[in-house]
């Protein structure tokens, strides 16, 4: 993992004004439709900001960051809020398929798909990983210039040319057998891009077992 880096324009930002812009990560977890009988991956968790309502909400979760500070601080917020069915992982989010030794249900990834440099081959990897008919969710900014995206009376958010439309979203991950399902609204600035993906990407064809 030593050529790893972090994906341009994703680093965790200043806590203050990111918990301003999620003040309830819990209506957004609720939001996706997650529910006790998944097993869901968050990947490039952070701090764990969604990672906690995630794990409150599913039957099992895999937090996976490259960053290990971020990862401490994520370790330290599930202690406080006394929930242990998660599993922390340290690696590149384009490692998802050798990091997840099983199928799962749901992979998240919240404000960090528009900074992927080769979002085909990180779709593909994601693929790899979810059970027939999984859902692939990426939360995203919409794609409004920058200075109008403010929290805390600043422009916040990534570069206005760094913004993905769910349809270009959709365009990048259709090669790896992801369809469009559904898009949640997040006001004020974001929306959730539902995918279903394709049995034949899933290590079900290979003849995994989960």
């Amino acid at each position: 993992m030593g050529s790893a880096v972090i994906f341009p324009a994703t680093a965790m930002p200043d806590p203050e004004w990111w918990h301003a812009l999620w003040p309830e990560p819990e209506a957004i977890v609720a939001a996706l439709g997650i529910s006790r009988q998944l097993r869901v991956v968050d990947l490039c968790c952070g701090d764990g900001w969604f990672t906690l309502p995630l794990a409150r909400a599913a039957r099992h979760v895999m937090a996976i960051d490259l960053d290990p500070h971020m990862l401490r601080l994520a370790r330290e917020r599930f202690a406080a809020g006394q929930v242990s069915n998660c599993q922390f992982i340290e690696g590149d989010a384009y490692d998802v398929a050798r990091l997840v030794a099983e199928s799962v249900d749901v992979v998240l990834i919240a404000n960090t798909f528009h900074g992927v440099p080769d979002t085909q081959r990180f779709a593909r990897e994601v693929a790899r990983v979810l059970r027939p008919g999984g859902r692939f969710i990426i939360i995203n900014w919409h794609r409004l210039p920058r200075e109008t995206t403010t929290v805390l009376g600043k422009p916040r958010g990534p570069a206005t040319d760094m913004r993905m439309e769910p349809a270009v979203v959709a365009a990048a991950v259709a090669p790896s057998g992801f369809s469009l399902t559904q898009v949640v609204e997040l006001p004020p600035y974001h929306y959730a891009a539902v995918f279903r993906g394709s049995p034949a990407r899933s290590r079900v064809a290979a003849g995994a077992q989960f």
